[in-house]
């Protein structure tokens, strides 16, 4: 039930972290992204704690799903920490800028989304059960919900060629031609 609650106020606090970017830009505001994560992250590593002795998959089928995770895991962090200026991203006070719009945010324009929720449903199926799919599912809802918000919200507030990206780029799942550009941007690299 911890972890539900943690992982519940790390995305309240990704919500307060947006709107104090666009409306208050209080200072100490400014560090509850990186507290939400941190919130996050503990919920999930108190899930998997508590998951460990419940699992009833088989030892190949913990594997295959645990590698699922990590590889999804290294997207994620990829795409959110290292794919986008970090600097400019999460630390600087929010002013108008352009999206960016190369590499796997070609593809679309929350990836993110598709790295975590890959990560959490592979997490969940090296334990399966019904009480780790309430939490693994609940954490990708708030996370959809959280890049609605953004996508409508935040970013047209934060980058002046965000209604062109939104009309360029699919919003989650990715077609041809955002796969296309995602191939190209990283072949150009």
């Amino acid at each position: 039930m911890w972890q539900i609650i943690l992982g519940s106020v790390g995305f309240l606090l990704y919500f307060i972290y947006d709107i104090n970017s666009i409306q208050k830009k209080n200072k100490f505001m400014q560090k509850f992204f990186a507290a939400g994560t941190i919130l996050v992250v503990v919920s999930l590593l108190m899930e998997l704690y508590l998951a460990w002795g419940q699992g009833h998959r088989s030892a190949g089928a913990m594997a295959g799903f645990g590698i699922g995770a990590v590889l999804f895991l290294v997207l994620l962090i990829y795409t959110l920490f290292f794919a986008l200026p970090f600097e400019e991203t999460y630390c600087e006070e929010n002013k108008l800028r352009a999206a960016y719009t190369e590499g796997v945010y070609g593809l679309c324009r929350h990836p993110g989304v598709l790295w975590f929720a890959g990560a959490y449903l592979c997490m969940w199926g090296m334990f399966g059960g019904w009480r780790q799919g309430v939490y693994f599912l609940l954490m990708i809802f708030w996370n959809y919900l959280y890049i609605i918000f953004q996508d409508l919200w935040t970013f047209p507030r934060t980058f002046f060629n965000y209604n062109e990206y939104q009309k360029t780029t699919p919003f989650l799942i990715p077609n041809r031609e955002s796969i296309r550009v995602c191939l190209c941007n990283i072949r150009k690299r």
